[in-house]
């Protein structure tokens, strides 16, 4: 474990453009990135945003004013890194209800039941997984995150995004007419002497 003296001089040599002090630095500042990252993160960013914070920190250790606000400065930068992959992660565009319904009504049963199964078939394994066990084993988040050992929020934030993505699909402009097309090739094959 290293001294406050010797960080400082670790950052203080990274500021000259020191390659080798820089990958020290990174090395050295890790863990603390790592622990301030899962304090601010959703769980399944932190890998994440500890790998752009260190990125940030080697292009931008260069500009740091004071080698004894290093620690705040990698606290913000992380913070700034979490925020920005948390907005990644909920930003999606408004979907007219009214439009969104019209979509899904205009559909015939079988092609709806079609298109959501290949909707989850689409989904990564990761996100398939949560989707089935809360919707369709009827699961609570708590009874998941303990089958799959992790924490509720990670859970809930990937069902969030599963569903999302499931949306995505069945509302995608493709999706209908894809289920009506192969609908059509199957009846034309099937016509054929």
């Amino acid at each position: 474990m290293e001294t406050l003296a010797e960080r400082s001089n670790l950052v203080l040599a990274a500021q000259t453009g020191d390659p080798a002090a820089i990958t020290r630095l990174l090395a050295v500042c890790q863990a603390d990135a790592r622990r301030y990252a899962r304090r601010h993160c959703q769980a399944s960013d932190v890998d994440d945003a500890v790998q752009e914070s260190l990125l940030v920190i080697s292009r931008k250790v260069k500009g740091l004013k004071a080698a004894a606000a290093f620690s705040s400065w990698l606290f913000t930068v992380i913070k700034r890194e979490c925020r920005k992959l948390e907005r990644m992660m909920f930003s999606t565009e408004e979907l007219d209800e009214d439009k969104v319904e019209q979509q899904l009504v205009c559909r015939a049963d079988n092609d709806l039941r079609i298109d959501l199964a290949n909707a989850l078939e689409s989904l990564p394994a990761h996100y398939l997984e949560v989707v089935l066990l809360r919707d369709f084993e009827e699961l609570t988040i708590a009874e998941i995150a303990e089958r799959l050992e992790e924490n509720p929020a990670a859970i809930k934030s990937r069902l969030h995004r599963a569903r999302e993505l499931v949306r995505e699909y069945l509302l995608a402009p493709a999706a209908g007419s894809d289920t009506a097309q192969k609908s059509q090739a199957k009846n034309t094959t099937r016509r054929a002497p």
